[in-house]
C-alpha cells in the first residue's frame, strides 16, 4: 500500500492526472463540504487555492442569492460566511451606515459571522446594536473616506479603536475594511477580523476579499433601490394625502389632524403615533394628554436635540435624558421602543405642537428617510394649523365687522324720534308708523315735505337751484320730495317709513367737514333729479332706472374723509411708542384696490340696502334688486374722475350720432336699446352732477378749495410732504388761474357736450361759463399784480447792474476788443 509521501509526489509529477481525479472524485464532496449546511472542514488550508470549477460553483450560489426575496442581511450573511471561509477569517461583521438627528452614524448589523455560524446568532436585533460616529475607528474612517483598508496590526494604527473591543472583549489583530457604496453615499462596511494561521492577511486574500465584496455590493444595492423606491412612494403618499386632507376640516384642529394621520398611518410605517398642541393663548403648555406617559418628567418640555428640530431615539429604555416608561403601556402589552419626535412649526416659524411616532414595524430604529417624510407631514400639519387659525380669525373679524356695523348703524341709523320730526304719526294719527295705512302716510308725508316749486323759495325742477338758503333738515324733506315727483315711491311700494329712516340716515352718514357733507351729496342727488326731469334725459331710463340713479345720487360721496384717493395711499401711521413712523396704506387703501373712497361710499350704501328697516327697494323682486345694484356699482365707481376721462370719448361719439337724428324715437331707442350707451350717458350724468357746484353760484368754489386747503395741511403735517399748488393755502391767490384750468381742463367738456346732447340741458353750460369769467378777472387781476411785481423786480436788478458796471451798461456775456 502506497503512503501519503508518495501519493503527494506522484500528484506532483502528474499535475493533469490529478486535476482529473479531483474533479472526478472529490468534486461534489469538497462543494458539498464547502457550500452545504452543516459546514465540517478539517483543514481550511485545503480551500485555500480553488480551481476555476470551484469558483464558477460558489459566484452560481451567489447569484442565486440574488434572486431570492429575502432580506438584506440574509444574503449578506451567507456571502460573508463564504468571504470567513476563503480568506480563512476569524470572523466578518458588517456594519451599516445611517443618520439620526442629521448625524451620521455606523451601528453593528450582522456581527461575528463565521464560516460556520447561524443567522439567527450574528443577526444583530435593534435594541443590541452597537452604534458609533463615523469619526470613531477604522471602520468610520473606511465609511468617511470610501475606500477599502488592509491592517496588518492595529496596535500600529493611529485610526483604530478599541470601542469595540471592550463591548465584546474581544481582541482584534488585524483586519480587512470594504465599504459597500450608491453613488457617493456609504451604504454599509464589511469588516474582516484577524487572520488564521497567519498574523496578518496577505495581498492575495485582499485581491480575493474584493472580488467577493462585489457580490455584496450588489445585494446592498438592489435593496438599497428597492428601499428608496419604497421612501420615495411613501413620502409621494404622504404628501398627497396630506394635502387632500389637512385643509378638508377648517373648524376642529383636533378633527383635522386626526384625518390627516389616520389616512396616512399606513405610510408611516409606524406602531403607534401621538400628538400634543399647544395652547397658544397660555404660556405653551400642553393641553392635551399623550397617550404615553413620559416617565417622571412634568412637564414634558418637547425635544432636545443638537439642532433643536428633530428627537430620533433608540432603545428608549435606556436613554439617559428622558425617562420612557419601561414596562407595557396598556393591556395589549405595547412597549415603547424607539421614538422619532418632530415639532409642528406654521408659516410663521412658530411651534405650535410635537407629533411623535413610536416603534418602526420592522423593528430598526427610524433613520434620515423616515425623519424627511414625518417632517413633511408635520409641515403639512403645520401649515392647516395656520388655515384653521386664519379661518377662526376671518370668523372673528366677520363677527367684528358685524359688531362694528351694528354699532355704526345705531349711531347713524334713524331714530323714532328723528322720524317722529318729519312722519309725525302719533300728532296726526296717534299711533306708530308700522300701525297706520301706508296710504295715509303718503299723504301726510306729501303734506310734510315742501312743494318742488317753493323750497325755501327755490325749484327743485331748475338748474340753478341753491341750497344755501334751506337748512339741513329741510334739504332731508326735499330729497324725499323728489321721490315723488319721479312717481316711485308708490309703483315700487317703498314703505313711507322706510324712506324717510333711509333719507335721515344718509344724511347722518355724511360726516361735517369742509365740503363733501350732506350739502354736497343733496346737490348731486338734485342735479340728477335735474338731469332726469329737466334735462329730458330720463326718456332713456326706466322708473326702477331713474329710481336707482336718484338714490345712488344721494349716496355717492356718504362717509366721505374730505381727502381724496391719493391722500388714503400715502397716509402715515405714526406709533409713538417705538418712536419711529411706520409707512403704510390706509386701511380704505388696503381693501379696495383702486377707486378707493368711491368704493368706500358703494359699500356703504349697500350696507343700508342690507337693514331691512332702510332697504327703499324691500319690495322689488329679486332681479329687479339684482338691477339696482348694478346700477349703484356704475354711478358711484363714475364719481372716480380717473374713470371720467377714459368715457369722454365714448360719450362724444354718442353725442355725435344722435345729434344729427331728427326722429326722437330714433334717438332714443339708440340709447335706451343698448345698454353700453345707456350706462355711459349715465355715468356721464354722474360726472355733471358730481360737478355741478361748479355750475352754480360761484362762492361754492370757495368751499371746495378751503377743503383742498385742508388736505394740504394734513400732508404738510402728518405725511411731512409739499402739496401740490391747488391743495397748498400758501398758493391761495393762485386759486382763479388754478379754477380756470380746472373748467377748461376738466369740467367744459362734460357741460358742452351735454348741451349739444339735450338743449335744455343749456344753463349748467352758461352757468360755467359765467363763474369761468368771474374767475378769469380774478385771474387777470392776480396776473397784473404778478406782471407789477416781475417789472418792480426787474427794474431794481438793472439797477444794481450800473451801480456794480460804473454806469456802463456792459453785457456780462459778451467782450469786444
Amino acid at each position: 500500500m502506497a503512503d501519503k509521501d508518495s501519493v503527494e509526489k506522484y500528484l506532483e509529477n502528474n499535475p493533469q492526472f490529478a486535476k482529473e481525479y479531483f474533479d472526478k472524485k472529490l468534486r461534489a464532496e469538497a462543494l458539498a463540504a464547502a457550500f452545504s449546511a452543516p459546514l465540517d472542514v478539517k483543514d481550511t488550508a485545503s480551500f485555500k487555492d480553488v480551481n476555476s470549477v470551484q469558483e464558477a460553483a460558489v459566484i452560481f450560489e451567489l447569484v442565486q442569492e440574488l434572486q431570492k426575496q429575502e432580506g438584506v442581511e440574509q444574503a449578506l450573511h451567507k456571502v460573508l460566511q463564504r468571504v470567513a471561509l476563503l480568506v480563512q477569517a476569524d470572523r466578518v461583521s458588517y456594519y451599516m451606515c445611517r443618520s439620526r438627528n442629521g448625524i451620521p452614524e455606523l451601528a453593528t448589523c450582522l456581527f461575528d459571522v463565521t464560516s460556520t455560524s447561524k443567522y439567527e446568532v450574528n443577526l444583530v436585533h435593534p435594541q443590541s446594536e452597537i452604534v458609533f460616529p463615523l469619526d470613531m475607528g477604522v471602520v468610520g474612517f473606511t465609511a468617511q473616506s470610501k475606500k477599502p483598508q488592509n491592517i496588518p496590526d492595529v496596535t500600529q494604527n493611529k485610526k483604530f479603536c478599541d470601542f469595540v473591543d471592550k463591548q465584546t472583549g474581544y481582541s482584534t489583530k488585524c483586519m480587512l475594511t470594504f465599504p459597500l457604496v450608491a453613488e457617493k453615499e456609504c451604504l454599509g462596511v464589511v469588516m474582516v477580523l484577524n487572520k488564521i494561521g497567519a498574523s496578518h492577511f496577505s495581498p492575495e486574500d485582499e485581491a480575493l476579499f474584493h472580488k467577493y465584496m462585489n457580490f455584496a455590493q450588489v445585494i446592498s444595492l438592489q435593496y438599497y433601490t428597492s428601499y428608496m423606491f419604497n421612501v420615495e412612494s411613501r413620502r409621494s403618499q404622504v404628501l398627497l394625502w396630506s394635502a387632500s386632507k389637512v385643509f378638508e376640516e377648517l373648524t376642529d384642529i383636533e378633527r383635522q389632524f386626526h384625518k390627516a394621520l389616520y389616512t396616512v398611518r399606513t405610510y408611516l410605517q409606524c406602531e403607534r403615533y401621538s400628538v400634543g398642541l399647544l395652547d397658544m393663548t397660555k404660556e405653551k403648555e400642553f393641553y392635551d394628554e399623550w397617550p404615553v406617559k413620559l416617565g417622571d418628567v412634568e412637564p414634558y418640555k418637547g425635544p432636545k436635540t443638537p439642532d433643536g428640530r428633530i428627537c430620533n431615539m433608540m432603545n428608549v429604555a435606556a436613554d439617559d435624558f428622558f425617562t420612557f416608561q419601561k414596562e407595557a403601556v396598556d393591556e395589549s402589552g405595547f412597549v415603547i421602543k424607539n421614538v422619532l419626535s418632530l415639532p409642528i412649526v406654521n408659516k410663521k416659524e412658530e411651534i405650535v405642537g410635537i407629533a411623535t411616532f413610536f416603534n418602526r414595524k420592522d423593528g430598526k430604529p427610524f433613520d434620515e428617510h423616515d425623519e424627511q417624510i414625518t417632517e413633511a407631514l408635520t409641515q403639512f400639519l403645520g401649515w392647516s394649523v395656520l388655515n384653521c387659525d386664519t379661518y377662526d380669525k376671518l370668523n372673528r373679524m366677520e363677527y367684528r365687522k358685524d359688531i362694528a356695523q351694528e354699532m355704526l348703524m345705531y349711531q347713524t341709523r334713524c331714530t323714532k324720534t328723528e322720524l317722529q320730526s318729519i312722519l309725525n304719526t302719533k300728532e296726526k294719527f296717534d299711533a306708530e308708523p308700522e300701525d297706520c295705512d301706508q296710504k295715509e302716510m303718503y299723504k301726510l308725508l306729501r303734506a310734510t315735505c315742501p312743494t318742488a316749486d317753493n323750497v325755501n323759495g327755490e325749484n327743485l325742477y331748475l338748474f340753478s337751484f341753491s341750497d344755501f338758503p334751506v337748512s339741513e333738515f329741510n334739504l332731508i324733506k326735499a330729497g324725499i320730495r323728489m321721490f315723488f315727483e319721479l312717481g316711485v315711491v308708490e309703483k315700487f311700494k317703498v314703505p313711507a317709513e322706510t324712506l324717510t329712516m333711509w333719507m335721515y340716515t344718509v344724511r347722518k352718514g355724511y360726516r361735517d367737514i369742509t365740503y363733501h357733507n350732506w350739502r354736497h351729496g343733496f346737490n348731486v342727488g338734485h342735479t340728477m333729479f335735474c338731469l332726469l326731469q329737466t334735462g329730458k334725459l330720463r326718456k332713456y331710463y326706466s322708473d326702477l332706472d331713474a329710481f336707482a340713479m336718484v338714490a345712488a345720487a344721494f349716496c355717492h360721496d356718504i362717509d366721505h374723509r374730505g381727502t381724496n384717493n391719493l391722500y388714503q395711499t400715502k397716509q402715515v401711521k405714526t406709533f409713538h411708542s417705538v418712536r419711529a413712523f411706520e409707512v403704510s396704506a390706509n386701511p380704505l387703501a388696503k381693501l379696495h384696490g383702486s377707486s378707493i373712497m368711491e368704493r368706500h361710499h358703494l359699500e356703504y350704501s349697500k350696507t343700508l340696502m342690507a337693514e331691512e328697516s332702510l332697504n327703499i327697494f324691500c319690495n322689488l323682486q329679486k332681479r329687479q334688486f339684482e338691477n339696482v345694484q348694478h346700477l349703484f356699482d356704475v354711478c358711484i365707481i363714475a364719481t372716480d374722475l380717473a374713470l371720467y376721462f377714459k368715457k369722454r370719448t365714448m360719450f362724444q361719439n354718442i353725442v355725435n350720432a344722435t345729434e344729427p337724428m331728427t326722429d326722437e324715437k330714433e334717438a332714443t331707442a339708440y340709447i335706451s336699446n343698448n345698454p353700453i350707451r345707456k350706462e355711459i350717458v349715465m355715468a356721464m350724468m354722474m360726472t355733471g352732477c358730481d360737478l355741478s357746484a361748479i355750475t352754480k353760484p360761484w362762492e361754492v368754489a370757495l368751499m371746495v378749495a378751503a377743503e383742498f386747503w385742508e388736505q394740504g395741511d394734513l400732508e404738510r403735517s402728518v405725511l411731512d410732504q409739499q402739496p401740490i399748488p391747488m391743495m397748498d393755502r400758501n398758493c391761495a391767490e393762485q386759486l382763479p388761474k388754478m379754477q380756470c384750468g380746472f373748467i377748461d381742463f376738466v369740467c367744459s367738456f362734460v357741460y358742452k357736450e351735454f348741451s349739444r346732447f339735450h338743449k335744455e340741458i343749456q344753463p349748467m353750460f352758461d352757468g360755467l361759463n359765467n363763474n369761468r369769467s368771474h374767475w378769469n378777472e380774478l385771474a387777470e387781476v392776480y396776473n397784473a399784480k404778478m406782471k407789477a411785481i416781475e417789472d418792480e423786480k426787474k427794474k431794481l436788478e438793472e439797477e444794481e447792474a450800473r451801480k456794480a458796471g460804473g454806469g456802463d451798461a456792459k453785457s456780462k456775456t459778451c467782450i469786444i476788443c
